[in-house]
């Protein structure tokens, strides 16, 4: 996980399971910690959430991810959404989930 390039606005980085590059604008990290102000968890957690996920599914439309982490947060499992656009994805959103869905 790293801090890429010298943008004024950060963006961290990692890889998904597959090796894929994963970015964690500074506009997806203030969406989450603004619209999900209950996730009180480091930006770190949702970059390794996605790095070494316990559970995968695809979500609801094409080139869309999601990533679960169990135990972390306020709730049983940390949900990350992933958009790809071929092989690099972004960071949307994250939020506590009570159940795997």
């Amino acid at each position: 996980m790293t801090l890429a390039g010298r943008n004024p606005r950060p963006v961290w980085e990692t890889r998904d399971p597959e090796g894929r590059l994963v970015v964690l604008s500074w506009a997806g990290w203030h969406h989450t910690l603004r619209k999900h102000w209950d996730l009180d968890v480091p930006r770190e957690t949702l970059l390794d959430a996605v790095a070494n996920p316990d559970a995968r599914h695809a979500g609801w439309s094409s080139g869309e991810e999601w990533f679960y982490l169990r135990g972390v947060g306020p709730s049983a499992w940390l949900k990350v959404v992933v958009h790809y656009d071929h092989d690099r994805g972004l960071i949307v959103t994250a939020f506590a989930r009570r159940s795997f869905p």
